[in-house]
């Protein structure tokens, strides 16, 4: 790791809340296809962690709707991919609401399993007091779930980095123009559109350069004014 991204990622370590036990912290790391948004939200977990403070990562990629209702819109359907894609009422029921205030902090990590679309039945797990949980994901300011985040991250870089590093790890074009990848880029505009997910999180990080980098801007307490 780079001395750049390491420093920033002490410093968000510094911004994430703390409460009194045994009420944790609900932080999201958002962010488009290929920001970076996985590797991020673990480096995060481990500067918690080397503090000494409970952390539990889940992914918002194993609470997938199964593909049925993923593509009844259409395999190729930006509005399906924006609306259809997750399952927001289990990610709240088995990992948010246990996480919240008063919560039995009793979790599963996922019920779907997006490379198989098989159903998951997992044993139910019980986090520490004071535990953070740190869900990384598409779409975590969108309605449905941005009231749920006590501390939230928005990974930001152009479509043109983020498809490109999508293309060397997954063999996709890299041209976010390309008919292939409408769906997808599409969209993620929507999500743009309706939620302004930048102005909604409490940090923005410019992730062009991986190896630096950038707070861009700063917005804590902006959600809990609204």
């Amino acid at each position: 790791m780079s001395v750049g991204r390491e420093q920033l990622l002490d410093d968000v370590g510094d911004m994430v809340p703390t409460f009194p036990a045994p009420q944790c912290v609900r932080v999201a790391v958002d962010g488009v296809d290929g920001v970076g948004k996985s590797t991020f939200a673990g480096e995060l977990a481990a500067v918690l962690g080397d503090r000494r403070r409970p952390v539990v990562h889940v992914s918002a990629d194993g609470f997938h709707h199964r593909r049925a209702a993923r593509h009844r819109r259409g395999r190729d359907s930006p509005e399906g991919f924006w609306l259809d894609s997750y399952d927001y009422e289990a990610l709240v029921h088995n990992v948010l609401e246990p996480f919240g205030l008063g919560g039995s902090r009793r979790y599963r990590p996922a019920v779907h399993d997006l490379r198989t679309d098989g159903v998951l039945d997992l044993a139910w797990r019980t986090a520490a007091p004071g535990t953070v949980l740190i869900v990384d994901g598409l779409f975590l300011h969108r309605d449905e779930l941005v009231e749920f985040w006590d501390f939230s991250v928005f990974l930001d870089a152009p479509f043109a980095v983020t498809v490109a590093r999508m293309a060397r790890r997954d063999g996709s074009h890299p041209d976010p123009e390309h008919p292939s990848l409408g769906r997808y880029v599409g969209g993620q505009r929507l999500y743009f559109a309706a939620c302004a997910p930048h102005e909604l999180a409490d940090v923005v990080i410019d992730n062009q350069d991986v190896t630096r980098p950038v707070l861009a801007k700063v917005n804590i307490g902006r959600r809990s004014s609204r």
